[in-house]
């Protein structure tokens, strides 16, 4: 029997205009309690080079304070999973998180952001017409969406810098 699996605490606050949605923590994600904790994931590189600070060379306190400074917050569409694995294909059983409470307890929210398919097709159901804010889709920053190189990945993760001026 495949263990069921449950996403983090949103990081957000008060002046969160920028909320990136991911699917669930992977494998490695959950054994340090951390997000996006799989070197091979690029969402550090890529969130990095939106707002122009090296956040890989960060300790992950301090990313989760730069993002917060930042005005970026984290969570996941699916609140817990079953899931063998790390893949977002394989993810059954699937309870989302109350996104447009989260949404909605944000003031300055101006887009909710999908880190990749899963997350959109989890999310964007509950927040359209939840809010004055856009929903952008992005391309999965997962080693697993191996098929867009870094730079064409960047060149849609690049979108988030208007959300943020």
């Amino acid at each position: 029997m495949t263990a069921r699996k449950s996403s983090f605490a949103p990081v957000v606050d008060e002046r969160t205009c920028v909320l990136i949605l991911g699917s669930l923590p992977g494998e490695a994600s959950l054994a340090a309690a951390c997000y996006y904790a799989n070197p091979r994931n690029q969402f550090w590189r890529l969130l990095g080079a939106v707002i122009e600070v090296d956040l890989v060379g960060q300790n992950y306190d301090r990313r989760l304070e730069t993002l917060l400074a930042n005005h970026i917050g984290l969570w996941d569409s699916i609140g817990s999973a079953t899931r063998k694995g790390s893949l977002d294909t394989a993810l059954r059983n699937v309870a989302p998180n109350a996104l447009a409470s989260l949404a909605a307890s944000l003031p300055h929210l101006r887009c909710v952001a999908f880190n990749g398919a899963k997350s959109a097709s989890i999310g964007a159901p509950q927040l359209a017409g939840a809010g004055a804010f856009d929903l952008l889709r992005l391309p999965s920053s997962s080693p697993a969406h191996a098929s867009l190189t870094f730079e064409a990945k960047l060149a849609e993760w690049t979108k988030l810098r208007k959300f943020l001026d």
